[in-house]
Protein backbone atom coordinates (compact mmCIF):
# COMPACT_ATOMS: atom_id res chain seq x y z
CA UNK A 1 0.00 0.00 0.00
CA UNK A 2 1.11 3.69 -0.35
CA UNK A 3 2.76 5.34 2.56
CA UNK A 4 2.23 8.58 1.09
CA UNK A 5 -0.98 9.36 2.86
CA UNK A 6 -1.33 12.81 0.76
CA UNK A 7 -1.99 11.26 -2.27
CA UNK A 8 -3.26 8.59 -3.71
CA UNK A 9 -1.77 5.71 -6.34
CA UNK A 10 -3.50 3.96 -9.07
CA UNK A 11 -2.03 1.07 -11.37
CA UNK A 12 -3.29 1.40 -14.67
CA UNK A 13 -2.27 -2.66 -16.60
CA UNK A 14 -2.74 -1.77 -19.99
CA UNK A 15 -2.14 1.22 -22.84
CA UNK A 16 -4.48 0.43 -25.46
CA UNK A 17 -7.14 2.15 -26.57
CA UNK A 18 -9.70 1.76 -23.40
CA UNK A 19 -6.78 2.98 -21.27
CA UNK A 20 -6.74 6.48 -22.33
CA UNK A 21 -10.45 7.71 -21.30
CA UNK A 22 -9.06 5.73 -17.87
CA UNK A 23 -6.27 8.02 -17.30
CA UNK A 24 -8.20 11.02 -18.33
CA UNK A 25 -10.65 10.68 -15.73
CA UNK A 26 -8.28 9.88 -12.75
CA UNK A 27 -6.20 12.03 -13.79
CA UNK A 28 -8.37 15.09 -13.38
CA UNK A 29 -7.80 14.65 -9.95
CA UNK A 30 -4.56 16.33 -8.96
CA UNK A 31 -4.53 14.27 -5.47
CA UNK A 32 -4.28 11.20 -7.65
CA UNK A 33 -1.04 9.42 -8.85
CA UNK A 34 -1.16 7.28 -11.82
CA UNK A 35 1.45 4.50 -12.93
CA UNK A 36 0.29 2.86 -16.50
CA UNK A 37 2.05 -0.25 -16.96
CA UNK A 38 2.73 -2.05 -20.42
CA UNK A 39 5.00 -4.23 -22.40
CA UNK A 40 4.68 -1.79 -25.21
CA UNK A 41 7.03 1.05 -23.53
CA UNK A 42 5.80 3.95 -26.28
CA UNK A 43 2.24 3.08 -25.73
CA UNK A 44 2.30 3.85 -22.23
CA UNK A 45 5.06 7.04 -22.67
CA UNK A 46 2.55 8.79 -25.20
CA UNK A 47 -0.32 8.32 -23.11
CA UNK A 48 1.91 9.36 -19.81
CA UNK A 49 2.51 12.05 -21.34
CA UNK A 50 -0.68 13.69 -21.92
CA UNK A 51 -1.72 13.50 -18.21
CA UNK A 52 -0.79 15.22 -15.30
CA UNK A 53 0.35 13.27 -12.34
CA UNK A 54 0.95 9.83 -15.04
CA UNK A 55 4.46 8.22 -15.01
CA UNK A 56 4.99 5.01 -17.71
CA UNK A 57 6.58 1.41 -16.83
CA UNK A 58 7.57 -0.90 -19.37
CA UNK A 59 6.69 -4.10 -17.80
CA UNK A 60 5.77 -7.67 -19.52
CA UNK A 61 3.75 -9.49 -16.61
CA UNK A 62 4.29 -12.63 -18.06
CA UNK A 63 8.06 -12.74 -18.11
CA UNK A 64 8.38 -10.26 -14.69
CA UNK A 65 5.81 -11.46 -12.32
CA UNK A 66 7.75 -10.06 -9.28
CA UNK A 67 8.02 -6.70 -10.55
CA UNK A 68 4.20 -6.99 -10.97
CA UNK A 69 3.95 -7.81 -7.73
CA UNK A 70 6.43 -5.06 -6.57
CA UNK A 71 4.09 -2.45 -8.82
CA UNK A 72 1.13 -3.59 -6.65
CA UNK A 73 2.25 -3.69 -3.38
CA UNK A 74 3.31 0.40 -4.00
CA UNK A 75 -0.14 1.41 -4.87
CA UNK A 76 -4.00 1.62 -3.36
CA UNK A 77 -5.78 0.53 -6.31
CA UNK A 78 -4.91 -1.92 -9.39
CA UNK A 79 -6.85 -1.72 -12.82
CA UNK A 80 -6.74 -4.37 -14.90
CA UNK A 81 -7.03 -3.80 -18.68
CA UNK A 82 -4.88 -6.76 -19.51
CA UNK A 83 -6.79 -10.12 -21.60
CA UNK A 84 -9.17 -11.48 -19.26
CA UNK A 85 -7.03 -14.81 -19.30
CA UNK A 86 -4.22 -12.78 -16.75
CA UNK A 87 -6.92 -11.08 -14.17
CA UNK A 88 -6.79 -14.05 -12.18
CA UNK A 89 -2.82 -13.23 -11.73
CA UNK A 90 -3.35 -9.72 -11.18
CA UNK A 91 -5.78 -10.72 -8.89
CA UNK A 92 -3.63 -13.42 -6.74
CA UNK A 93 -1.33 -10.36 -6.22
CA UNK A 94 -4.14 -7.47 -5.30
CA UNK A 95 -5.40 -10.16 -2.84
CA UNK A 96 -2.01 -10.80 -1.12
CA UNK A 97 -1.05 -7.14 -0.70
CA UNK A 98 -4.18 -5.92 0.07
CA UNK A 99 -4.83 -3.64 -2.66
CA UNK A 100 -8.48 -3.34 -4.53
CA UNK A 101 -8.53 -3.98 -7.75
CA UNK A 102 -11.19 -3.13 -10.85
CA UNK A 103 -11.67 -4.83 -14.02
CA UNK A 104 -13.68 -4.27 -17.11
CA UNK A 105 -14.43 -8.02 -17.54
CA UNK A 106 -16.96 -11.02 -16.59
CA UNK A 107 -16.70 -11.93 -12.75
CA UNK A 108 -16.67 -15.47 -13.87
CA UNK A 109 -12.87 -15.03 -14.99
CA UNK A 110 -12.54 -15.51 -11.79
CA UNK A 111 -15.03 -17.78 -10.45
CA UNK A 112 -14.79 -20.43 -13.27
CA UNK A 113 -12.50 -22.33 -10.83
CA UNK A 114 -14.17 -22.86 -7.25
CA UNK A 115 -11.09 -24.17 -6.03
CA UNK A 116 -9.57 -20.60 -6.08
CA UNK A 117 -12.14 -18.87 -4.10
CA UNK A 118 -11.41 -15.07 -5.36
CA UNK A 119 -13.86 -14.15 -3.27
CA UNK A 120 -13.69 -15.82 0.30
CA UNK A 121 -9.82 -14.86 -0.08
CA UNK A 122 -10.62 -11.68 -1.12
CA UNK A 123 -13.26 -10.72 2.06
CA UNK A 124 -10.54 -11.98 4.27
CA UNK A 125 -8.21 -9.58 3.06
CA UNK A 126 -10.02 -6.82 3.45
CA UNK A 127 -10.22 -6.51 -0.64
CA UNK A 128 -12.74 -5.75 -2.84
CA UNK A 129 -12.52 -6.78 -6.59
CA UNK A 130 -14.86 -4.79 -8.54
CA UNK A 131 -15.56 -6.71 -11.94
CA UNK A 132 -17.55 -5.81 -14.87
CA UNK A 133 -17.26 -2.44 -14.81
CA UNK A 134 -17.44 -1.75 -18.66
CA UNK A 135 -19.95 -1.58 -21.51
CA UNK A 136 -21.30 -5.17 -21.52
CA UNK A 137 -20.76 -6.24 -19.15
CA UNK A 138 -21.12 -2.91 -17.50
CA UNK A 139 -23.36 -0.11 -18.06
CA UNK A 140 -25.70 -2.96 -19.57
CA UNK A 141 -26.42 -3.90 -16.22
CA UNK A 142 -26.52 -0.66 -14.81
CA UNK A 143 -29.38 0.24 -16.52
CA UNK A 144 -31.30 -3.19 -16.85
CA UNK A 145 -31.33 -3.22 -12.37
CA UNK A 146 -32.45 0.34 -11.80
CA UNK A 147 -35.35 -0.21 -14.38
CA UNK A 148 -35.78 -3.46 -12.57
CA UNK A 149 -35.54 -2.15 -8.69
CA UNK A 150 -37.98 0.58 -9.45
CA UNK A 151 -40.55 -1.57 -10.70
CA UNK A 152 -39.86 -3.73 -7.55
CA UNK A 153 -40.44 -1.07 -5.51
CA UNK A 154 -43.64 0.16 -6.90
CA UNK A 155 -45.05 -3.54 -6.97
CA UNK A 156 -44.47 -4.13 -10.46
CA UNK A 157 -43.17 -7.85 -12.07
CA UNK A 158 -40.85 -8.07 -14.45
CA UNK A 159 -41.85 -10.70 -16.86
CA UNK A 160 -39.51 -10.45 -19.96
CA UNK A 161 -36.15 -9.24 -20.51
CA UNK A 162 -34.25 -8.85 -23.89
CA UNK A 163 -30.86 -7.30 -24.05
CA UNK A 164 -28.28 -7.28 -27.37
CA UNK A 165 -25.51 -4.70 -27.31
CA UNK A 166 -23.02 -4.38 -30.26
CA UNK A 167 -19.91 -1.94 -31.35
CA UNK A 168 -20.00 -1.57 -34.98
CA UNK A 169 -18.50 0.89 -37.37
CA UNK A 170 -19.86 3.80 -38.03
CA UNK A 171 -22.32 2.68 -40.86
CA UNK A 172 -20.44 5.20 -43.36
CA UNK A 173 -17.57 2.74 -42.61
CA UNK A 174 -19.04 -0.42 -42.62
CA UNK A 175 -18.43 -0.99 -45.76
CA UNK A 176 -16.79 -4.78 -45.97
CA UNK A 177 -18.23 -8.49 -46.49
CA UNK A 178 -18.41 -8.64 -42.47
CA UNK A 179 -19.79 -4.84 -41.99
CA UNK A 180 -17.16 -4.80 -39.07
CA UNK A 181 -13.95 -3.38 -38.33
CA UNK A 182 -11.00 -3.86 -35.42
CA UNK A 183 -9.57 -1.68 -32.92
CA UNK A 184 -8.10 -4.99 -31.03
CA UNK A 185 -7.28 -8.41 -32.12
CA UNK A 186 -10.15 -10.10 -33.77
CA UNK A 187 -9.21 -13.36 -32.15
CA UNK A 188 -11.97 -12.31 -29.43
CA UNK A 189 -14.62 -11.81 -31.15
CA UNK A 190 -14.37 -15.04 -33.51
CA UNK A 191 -13.96 -17.21 -30.60
CA UNK A 192 -17.57 -15.46 -29.18
CA UNK A 193 -18.93 -16.70 -32.59
CA UNK A 194 -17.93 -20.15 -31.64
CA UNK A 195 -19.75 -20.08 -28.22
CA UNK A 196 -23.06 -21.82 -27.87
CA UNK A 197 -25.97 -19.74 -26.15
CA UNK A 198 -28.28 -20.69 -23.43
CA UNK A 199 -31.90 -19.20 -22.98
CA UNK A 200 -35.39 -18.58 -22.23
CA UNK A 201 -37.88 -17.19 -24.40
CA UNK A 202 -41.30 -16.89 -23.53
CA UNK A 203 -41.31 -19.75 -20.93
CA UNK A 204 -39.10 -22.33 -22.89
CA UNK A 205 -35.46 -22.76 -22.39
CA UNK A 206 -33.30 -23.10 -25.37
CA UNK A 207 -29.69 -23.92 -25.99
CA UNK A 208 -27.61 -23.83 -29.33
CA UNK A 209 -24.50 -26.07 -29.12
CA UNK A 210 -21.13 -24.55 -29.52
CA UNK A 211 -18.93 -24.41 -32.49
CA UNK A 212 -20.76 -21.49 -34.44
CA UNK A 213 -22.59 -22.16 -37.52
CA UNK A 214 -25.86 -23.28 -35.13
CA UNK A 215 -25.65 -19.56 -33.40
CA UNK A 216 -24.76 -18.02 -36.21
CA UNK A 217 -28.15 -19.98 -38.15
CA UNK A 218 -30.55 -18.53 -34.76
CA UNK A 219 -29.95 -14.68 -36.30
CA UNK A 220 -32.76 -12.48 -35.77
CA UNK A 221 -33.20 -9.46 -37.57
CA UNK A 222 -33.91 -5.73 -35.78
CA UNK A 223 -35.22 -2.58 -36.05
CA UNK A 224 -35.59 -0.85 -32.82
CA UNK A 225 -33.35 1.84 -34.67
CA UNK A 226 -35.06 1.69 -38.23
CA UNK A 227 -32.04 3.32 -40.35
CA UNK A 228 -29.75 0.70 -39.11
CA UNK A 229 -29.92 -3.01 -40.65
CA UNK A 230 -29.38 -4.47 -37.48
CA UNK A 231 -29.28 -8.14 -36.79
CA UNK A 232 -28.53 -9.68 -33.40
CA UNK A 233 -27.95 -13.53 -31.86
CA UNK A 234 -27.71 -14.57 -28.49
CA UNK A 235 -24.69 -14.88 -26.16
CA UNK A 236 -23.26 -17.18 -23.38
CA UNK A 237 -25.56 -18.02 -20.76
CA UNK A 238 -28.09 -16.21 -19.90
CA UNK A 239 -29.68 -18.30 -17.47
CA UNK A 240 -27.84 -17.32 -14.52
CA UNK A 241 -29.27 -13.52 -14.95
CA UNK A 242 -32.48 -14.12 -13.69
CA UNK A 243 -30.72 -15.01 -10.15
CA UNK A 244 -28.15 -12.09 -10.59
CA UNK A 245 -30.90 -9.50 -11.42
CA UNK A 246 -33.61 -11.19 -9.46
CA UNK A 247 -35.98 -11.63 -11.74
CA UNK A 248 -36.58 -15.46 -11.20
CA UNK A 249 -40.44 -14.92 -12.47
CA UNK A 250 -39.23 -13.93 -15.96
CA UNK A 251 -40.33 -16.06 -18.25
CA UNK A 252 -37.76 -14.63 -21.10
CA UNK A 253 -34.14 -13.77 -20.54
CA UNK A 254 -32.08 -13.31 -23.32
CA UNK A 255 -28.51 -11.48 -23.85
CA UNK A 256 -27.30 -11.10 -27.08
CA UNK A 257 -24.94 -9.43 -29.92
CA UNK A 258 -25.71 -6.83 -32.21
CA UNK A 259 -24.36 -6.58 -35.57
CA UNK A 260 -24.94 -5.39 -38.78
CA UNK A 261 -27.17 -7.37 -41.51
CA UNK A 262 -24.69 -9.64 -43.72
CA UNK A 263 -22.45 -10.28 -40.86
CA UNK A 264 -23.26 -13.75 -39.58
CA UNK A 265 -23.50 -14.60 -43.04
CA UNK A 266 -20.18 -13.95 -43.91
CA UNK A 267 -19.16 -15.70 -40.71
CA UNK A 268 -20.90 -18.98 -41.92
CA UNK A 269 -19.03 -19.16 -44.95
CA UNK A 270 -16.02 -18.64 -43.44
CA UNK A 271 -16.76 -21.55 -40.87
CA UNK A 272 -17.90 -23.64 -43.59
CA UNK A 273 -14.62 -22.79 -45.59
CA UNK A 274 -12.74 -23.93 -42.11
CA UNK A 275 -10.70 -20.44 -41.66
CA UNK A 276 -12.44 -20.11 -38.09
CA UNK A 277 -10.87 -23.59 -37.09
CA UNK A 278 -9.26 -23.02 -33.26
CA UNK A 279 -6.92 -26.06 -33.83
CA UNK A 280 -3.72 -26.00 -35.36
CA UNK A 281 -2.82 -26.85 -38.66
CA UNK A 282 0.14 -28.52 -40.41
CA UNK A 283 -0.18 -25.93 -43.16
CA UNK A 284 0.08 -22.83 -40.77
CA UNK A 285 3.08 -24.16 -38.75
CA UNK A 286 5.48 -21.24 -38.46
CA UNK A 287 8.34 -23.26 -39.21
CA UNK A 288 7.06 -25.17 -42.22
CA UNK A 289 6.78 -23.56 -45.70
CA UNK A 290 5.34 -20.87 -47.40
CA UNK A 291 1.67 -20.80 -48.15
CA UNK A 292 -0.39 -17.97 -50.12
CA UNK A 293 -4.04 -16.97 -49.12
CA UNK A 294 -5.28 -18.70 -52.21
CA UNK A 295 -2.94 -21.97 -51.84
CA UNK A 296 -4.49 -22.39 -47.93
CA UNK A 297 -8.18 -22.23 -49.59
CA UNK A 298 -7.06 -25.04 -51.74
CA UNK A 299 -5.74 -27.20 -49.21
CA UNK A 300 -8.50 -26.70 -46.79
CA UNK A 301 -11.08 -27.36 -49.88
CA UNK A 302 -9.04 -30.42 -50.65
CA UNK A 303 -8.31 -28.70 -54.19
CA UNK A 304 -5.22 -28.97 -55.98
CA UNK A 305 -2.86 -25.67 -55.42
CA UNK A 306 -2.57 -26.07 -59.04
CA UNK A 307 -6.12 -25.89 -59.98
CA UNK A 308 -7.44 -23.27 -61.90
CA UNK A 309 -8.61 -19.97 -60.12
CA UNK A 310 -12.21 -20.62 -61.29
CA UNK A 311 -12.29 -24.13 -60.46
CA UNK A 312 -11.22 -23.77 -57.08
CA UNK A 313 -14.01 -20.75 -57.02
CA UNK A 314 -16.51 -23.24 -57.95
CA UNK A 315 -15.52 -25.35 -55.07
CA UNK A 316 -15.46 -22.92 -52.54
CA UNK A 317 -19.25 -21.44 -53.57
CA UNK A 318 -20.30 -24.97 -53.22
CA UNK A 319 -18.59 -25.16 -49.71
CA UNK A 320 -19.02 -22.26 -48.68
CA UNK A 321 -23.16 -22.53 -49.97
CA UNK A 322 -23.90 -19.39 -51.64
CA UNK A 323 -22.53 -16.97 -53.93
CA UNK A 324 -22.94 -14.23 -51.58
CA UNK A 325 -19.99 -15.79 -49.19
CA UNK A 326 -17.42 -16.44 -51.94
CA UNK A 327 -18.22 -12.65 -53.42
CA UNK A 328 -17.10 -12.11 -49.01
CA UNK A 329 -14.31 -14.75 -49.19
CA UNK A 330 -12.58 -12.98 -52.24
CA UNK A 331 -13.58 -9.95 -51.01
CA UNK A 332 -11.80 -10.27 -47.85
CA UNK A 333 -8.61 -10.64 -49.75
CA UNK A 334 -8.25 -14.60 -49.64
CA UNK A 335 -7.77 -15.49 -53.14
CA UNK A 336 -4.69 -13.68 -53.02
CA UNK A 337 -1.91 -15.65 -55.00
CA UNK A 338 1.00 -13.67 -54.58
CA UNK A 339 1.71 -12.87 -50.73
CA UNK A 340 2.97 -15.20 -48.36
CA UNK A 341 0.32 -15.33 -45.18
CA UNK A 342 2.13 -14.76 -41.90
CA UNK A 343 0.94 -18.17 -40.11
CA UNK A 344 -0.41 -18.64 -36.67
CA UNK A 345 -0.59 -22.21 -35.98
CA UNK A 346 -4.55 -22.05 -36.37
CA UNK A 347 -6.50 -20.93 -39.29
CA UNK A 348 -8.21 -18.53 -36.97
CA UNK A 349 -5.53 -17.03 -35.42
CA UNK A 350 -3.70 -16.61 -39.21
CA UNK A 351 -7.35 -15.11 -40.08
CA UNK A 352 -7.08 -12.58 -36.87
CA UNK A 353 -3.70 -11.10 -37.54
CA UNK A 354 -5.15 -10.78 -41.97
CA UNK A 355 -8.15 -8.96 -40.49
CA UNK A 356 -6.43 -7.17 -38.05
CA UNK A 357 -4.94 -5.03 -40.57
CA UNK A 358 -7.19 -5.23 -43.66
CA UNK A 359 -10.33 -4.48 -41.44
CA UNK A 360 -8.87 -1.67 -38.91
CA UNK A 361 -10.01 1.45 -38.46
CA UNK A 362 -8.25 4.62 -41.25
CA UNK A 363 -8.22 8.25 -40.02
CA UNK A 364 -10.95 10.13 -39.23
CA UNK A 365 -13.12 6.85 -38.94
CA UNK A 366 -15.39 6.55 -36.31
CA UNK A 367 -17.20 3.58 -34.36
CA UNK A 368 -20.98 3.30 -32.71
CA UNK A 369 -21.88 1.26 -29.80
CA UNK A 370 -25.35 0.23 -29.47
CA UNK A 371 -27.02 -0.94 -26.23
CA UNK A 372 -30.93 -1.87 -26.20
CA UNK A 373 -33.07 -2.98 -23.41
CA UNK A 374 -36.86 -4.82 -24.37
CA UNK A 375 -38.42 -4.88 -20.85
CA UNK A 376 -41.87 -7.14 -19.92
CA UNK A 377 -43.87 -5.35 -16.92
CA UNK A 378 -46.91 -6.80 -15.28
CA UNK A 379 -48.33 -4.65 -12.47
CA UNK A 380 -50.52 -5.45 -9.54
CA UNK A 381 -53.92 -4.04 -11.40
CA UNK A 382 -52.61 -6.43 -14.17
CA UNK A 383 -51.78 -3.66 -16.94
CA UNK A 384 -49.02 -4.86 -19.08
CA UNK A 385 -45.95 -2.32 -20.04
CA UNK A 386 -43.23 -2.43 -21.79
CA UNK A 387 -40.11 -0.51 -21.67
CA UNK A 388 -37.37 0.57 -24.30
CA UNK A 389 -34.11 1.13 -23.22
CA UNK A 390 -31.72 2.54 -25.84
CA UNK A 391 -28.12 3.72 -25.49
CA UNK A 392 -26.24 5.32 -28.95
CA UNK A 393 -22.37 6.38 -28.24
CA UNK A 394 -20.56 7.58 -31.40
CA UNK A 395 -16.89 7.71 -31.52
CA UNK A 396 -14.84 10.81 -32.42
CA UNK A 397 -13.09 11.04 -35.18
CA UNK A 398 -8.89 11.01 -33.85
CA UNK A 399 -10.20 10.99 -30.40
CA UNK A 400 -11.87 8.37 -28.38
CA UNK A 401 -13.42 5.26 -29.72
CA UNK A 402 -17.32 5.10 -28.50
CA UNK A 403 -15.67 1.50 -27.71
CA UNK A 404 -13.07 3.15 -25.48
CA UNK A 405 -15.67 5.49 -23.70
CA UNK A 406 -18.14 3.28 -23.03
CA UNK A 407 -15.57 0.81 -21.51
CA UNK A 408 -13.38 2.81 -19.87
CA UNK A 409 -15.15 5.42 -17.99
CA UNK A 410 -17.02 2.80 -15.96
CA UNK A 411 -13.98 1.11 -14.65
CA UNK A 412 -12.50 4.71 -14.06
CA UNK A 413 -15.81 6.04 -12.13
CA UNK A 414 -15.58 2.55 -10.23
CA UNK A 415 -12.40 3.07 -9.52
CA UNK A 416 -12.70 6.78 -8.47
CA UNK A 417 -15.60 5.44 -6.13
CA UNK A 418 -13.61 2.64 -4.22
CA UNK A 419 -10.60 5.45 -3.93
CA UNK A 420 -12.92 7.45 -2.39
CA UNK A 421 -14.23 4.70 0.25
CA UNK A 422 -17.88 4.77 -1.83
CA UNK A 423 -17.95 1.50 -2.29
CA UNK A 424 -17.32 -0.38 1.17
CA UNK A 425 -18.04 -4.01 -0.22
CA UNK A 426 -15.22 -6.66 0.09
CA UNK A 427 -14.95 -9.72 -2.01
CA UNK A 428 -15.98 -9.70 -5.42
CA UNK A 429 -18.47 -7.05 -6.29
CA UNK A 430 -20.78 -6.74 -9.30
CA UNK A 431 -22.38 -2.89 -10.34
CA UNK A 432 -25.69 -4.63 -9.39
CA UNK A 433 -26.61 -2.64 -6.50
CA UNK A 434 -28.52 0.40 -5.86
CA UNK A 435 -25.39 2.69 -3.97
CA UNK A 436 -23.30 1.80 -7.20
CA UNK A 437 -25.26 1.98 -10.28
CA UNK A 438 -26.82 5.07 -9.66
CA UNK A 439 -23.64 7.36 -8.92
CA UNK A 440 -21.97 5.33 -12.07
CA UNK A 441 -24.96 6.67 -14.61
CA UNK A 442 -24.83 9.91 -12.76
CA UNK A 443 -21.47 10.47 -13.56
CA UNK A 444 -21.63 8.46 -17.34
CA UNK A 445 -24.34 11.11 -17.89
CA UNK A 446 -21.93 14.00 -17.67
CA UNK A 447 -19.26 12.05 -19.89
CA UNK A 448 -22.44 12.36 -22.57
CA UNK A 449 -23.31 8.63 -21.97
CA UNK A 450 -26.53 8.76 -21.82
CA UNK A 451 -29.46 6.19 -22.36
CA UNK A 452 -33.43 7.07 -24.35
CA UNK A 453 -36.11 5.42 -22.41
CA UNK A 454 -39.81 4.79 -23.60
CA UNK A 455 -43.19 3.31 -22.08
CA UNK A 456 -46.13 1.61 -23.62
CA UNK A 457 -48.74 0.26 -21.77
CA UNK A 458 -51.34 -1.73 -22.99
CA UNK A 459 -54.48 -2.63 -20.93
CA UNK A 460 -55.02 -6.18 -19.45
Amino acid sequence: MSVDQSSKKVLVLGAGYVASPVVEYLSRDSNVRITVASALRDEAEQLAQKHQNTDAVCLDIQRRPEELAKLIQEHDLCISLLPYGLHGKVADLCIAHHVNMVTASYSNVLTANPDASYHQRAVDADVTILNEMGLDPGIDHLLAMECFDEVKELGGKVTSFRSFCGGLPAPEFSDNPLRYKFSWNPRGVFLAALNGARFIDNGKIVEIPPGGVDLMESVKPFDFLPGFNLEGYSNRDSLHYLKEYGIEGATTCMRGTLRYKGYTDCLIGLMKLGMLQPTPHPALHPDGPDVTWRKLIAILTNQSSNNLLENLKRSVAEKVGSLERLQAVEQLGLFDNTTPVIKHNTPLDTLAHHLAKTLTYEKNERDLVILRHDIGITWPNNTKESREITLVVYGEPNGYTAMAKTVGYPAAIGAKMLLDKEIQRKGLVMPLSKDIYRPVLQRLEQEGIKAVQRTHRFES
